[in-house]
């Protein structure tokens, strides 16, 4: 009996770390999503990791998910984005991001997103024009992940 009582604990811890061991933190499905979309330009993640119920708060965008496939094949040969600070608290991500290519000058970007079920279901962002000089003489965008 005491075998069969350690047989079925193993079996338990096994599938229980099985299944955390391939579920995505928010934290990364955020990251991976908007690498995917804004670096690759593969419109494949935005089945993965955007409801299609996608609701978007930028005045310039509608809501859905289907919105973003298209947009994914518009980007000019130029754009491109770079990561840069990922905070993440319960559904909420924040990733910071410097945006170039999109017009005259860089833009530098806070996104924030909401997520359920392991898909980003809603979005906002603050986006302003780089400063290159500014008075602190800080850069408005770094890396620390680098």
């Amino acid at each position: 009996m005491k075998s069969f009582k350690t047989f079925l604990i193993a079996t338990s811890l096994v599938g229980a770390f099985s299944a955390s061991a391939f579920a995505q933190t928010n934290k990364e499905i955020v990251v991976a999503g908007m690498k995917g979309l804004f670096i690759t330009h593969d419109a494949s993640v935005i089945d993965k990791y955007w409801s299609p119920t996608y609701v978007q708060h930028n005045p310039a965008v509608p809501n859905g998910s289907e919105v973003l496939k298209g947009w994914v094949g518009s980007l000019p040969p130029d754009f491109k984005y770079e990561p840069g600070m990922v905070v993440a608290e319960g559904d909420l991500v924040m990733m910071h991001g410097r945006y170039t290519g999109m017009g005259p000058k860089a833009m530098i970007g806070v996104d924030i997103f909401r997520l359920a079920n392991g898909k980003i279901v809603e979005h906002w962002d603050i986006l302003q024009e780089e400063t290159v000089k500014t008075v602190s003489g800080n850069p408005m965008f770094s890396n620390p992940q680098k």
